[in-house]
């Protein structure tokens, strides 16, 4: 073999480990790069599961926050509700009170009418007469004996209420009124009736002018409410720090 033969082996087999060597690195490279994309998606999805345990953490921690929320608004509107009831509860008890709210329960019908009894020549007819000094005595043994609620011919009685004579007539709020009157009180009867016919009560004062009076004790008495307008143009109420 001469020179030129040897030469051109020579390259021929340096060609060859060359082709080699390049076929041997690109596996390899191939390889590192699998191994490479293969450990950045594990990274993208461990990152991926962090993030969503994060926001299932993050939402745990909103759930939990808006059950107290809705236990304090559930206490509250109990709260709420409960005041609410024992304000409306107090305010039922001060209107029935004041008269304004119609009631029942037991007590006293009493009946005053006019004397029957003719006149003798010179006496007074008006001594025989009832008067509105003689309704206002009855009421205020009533309220004394305990009445809780008290009417005049189904008007009911309150602060404001006026009984005053007007010619032959009783005024009694603002409503005129003839005889017979009936005065209806809830309370206890029994308290009642004895309050109005003790010794030098009342009913002995009228019978002196043979006034004409029964009393009936009732387990049930149907109480009106007052109807008329209530209208407050001088008292106000006193505000929290000034003297009283």
């Amino acid at each position: 073999m001469n020179d030129k033969n040897k030469a051109g082996l020579s390259i021929a087999l340096v060609c060859l480990v060359l082709g080699m060597m390049l076929v041997a690195q690109f596996r390899t490279t191939q390889i590192s790069g699998s191994a490479y994309t293969s450990h950045q998606r594990a990274q993208e999805i461990a990152q991926e599961l962090k993030n969503i345990t994060d926001e299932r953490d993050m939402l745990k921690k909103e759930v939990l926050n808006l059950r107290l929320r809705i236990d304090e608004y559930e206490n509250s509107a109990s709260k709420i509700s409960s005041l609410t009831e024992a304000m409306q509860k107090e305010l039922e008890k001060t209107r029935m009170m004041a008269g304004l709210t119609a009631g029942e329960g037991p007590g006293v019908v009493i009946t005053l009418d006019d004397s029957n009894v003719p006149k003798q020549p010179g006496e007074d007819p008006n001594l025989y007469l009832i008067h509105d000094e003689d309704i206002l005595r009855v009421i205020n043994e009533l309220f004394a004996a305990g009445a809780e609620a008290v009417s005049v011919n189904d008007l009911r009685i309150v602060a404001t209420s006026e009984v005053r004579c007007v010619g032959p007539t009783i005024i009694v709020n603002s409503i005129r009124l003839a005889p017979p009157f009936t005065i209806k009180a809830v309370g206890d009867p029994d308290v009642l009736e004895a309050s109005l016919k003790m010794r030098g009560g009342i009913i002995e004062y009228l019978e002196v002018y043979n006034i004409q009076v029964s009393i009936k004790k009732q387990d049930k008495i149907q109480m009106p409410a007052y109807t008329r307008p209530i209208q407050l143009n001088y008292l106000k109420p006193t505000k929290a720090g000034e003297n009283q």
